[in-house]
């Protein structure tokens, strides 16, 4: 077997979940997460006291309460580590193989399977060539060169090293943008009332690290913008905002909550909320979206409101996967 028939290997990444529902598993997932220079990017000697001596003193609770609203207990394991195993597992099925086989699997950023022991599992397995494939739509460096310092801090210890490769964002990419708009449509026209407005609602990000030349506020843009001309709906029909804020800091906006709460005010009766920045329904997306803004719309006036799904391990998702994962590894099978 020369070394162009070798298998190659494809992991999946998404960002993570703690191993269970309780306040010690939510403690050190938060720990790993909240401790990445990457998610948060204040100088170690302010932000590790405050972490280790408040953070990590107070959120745990309520976000294991929240974790254990949404877990899937069936196999012990949080939604968003359930539906990016079946995305690799439906992927591996898709017969991505050429000259040379293809491995595919999956690694979460935090928690565990880690993006270190997957790498080691697959040179196990002869893989002399590894493709990452995040499955973060739009580039943050919070997500994506997390991902990217993740891996390379591992090959860093090694003596044999495999090619890496490293899938692009695809915010902008046709396949992405139909993707989400043929599920939009479908998740709509399964609904029992039309909805007078839509929120596309993206993960927040700090606004001092798009100030220091984050992309990920124009990436969101322009995926709201493509989305909206492929479903053929107007700003003021599809709206744009961000979720998930943490901390006293500004983050970009415009708010979620502010957002719902405003047009539940101003009389939008019928609301539909869809999270095109997530590739796997998971805590923000069913807790947060699904109930505290469910919540907070149906409080503040509004009277029908849905959470749309996330593309998941639906067709169109795995269409999208599947696409990305074929230009990824083109040349090497």
């Amino acid at each position: 077997m020369t070394s162009l028939e070798t298998p190659v290997g494809l992991l999946l990444v998404n960002l993570g979940t703690p191993d269970a529902p309780d306040v010690a598993s939510v403690r050190r997932y938060l720990a790993q997460f909240l401790s990445d220079p990457r998610v948060v990017d204040l100088p170690r000697i302010l932000w590790l006291p405050i972490l280790y001596g408040v953070v990590l003193n107070t959120r745990p609770k309520k976000s294991a309460h929240a974790y254990e609203t949404i877990w899937n207990h069936d196999v012990a394991e949080g939604p968003l580590k359930t539906i990016t195993r079946r995305q690799a597992e439906k992927l591996g099925a898709r017969a991505l193989s050429g000259r040379a086989p293809v491995i595919v699997d999956y690694a979460l950023r935090y928690g565990s399977p880690s993006i270190a022991a997957q790498i080691e599992m697959l040179m196990a397995k002869g893989c002399e060539r590894i493709v990452l494939l995040p499955l973060y739509p739009q580039y943050a460096a919070s997500t994506n060169a997390s991902v990217v310092d993740a891996a390379f801090a591992h090959l860093k210890r090694l003596r044999r090293q495999p090619a890496l490769r490293i899938g692009a964002p695809y915010y902008d990419d046709p396949a992405y943008i139909e993707a989400l708009a043929a599920r939009i449509r479908g998740d709509l026209a399964a609904l029992d009332f039309e909805p007078e407005a839509i929120v596309a609602s993206f993960h927040g990000l700090p606004q001092a690290q798009v100030d220091r030349g984050d992309p990920y506020r124009s990436h969101c843009e322009a995926t709201w913008r493509l989305l909206g001309a492929a479903l053929g709906m107007p700003e003021e029909k599809l709206l744009l905002s961000f979720q998930s804020r943490f901390g006293p800091a500004q983050w970009i906006g415009p708010y979620t909550s502010d957002v719902v709460q405003t047009l539940a005010t101003a009389g939008v009766q019928r609301l539909a909320v869809v999270t095109p920045g997530f590739s796997a329904d998971c805590l923000e997306t069913i807790e947060e979206i699904g109930i505290q803004i469910r919540d907070l719309f149906l409080g503040s006036g509004g009277r029908k409101f849905a959470r749309l799904s996330c593309l998941d391990d639906s067709e169109e998702g795995m269409a999208l996967i599947e696409t990305l994962a074929r230009r990824e590894l083109a040349g090497w099978v």
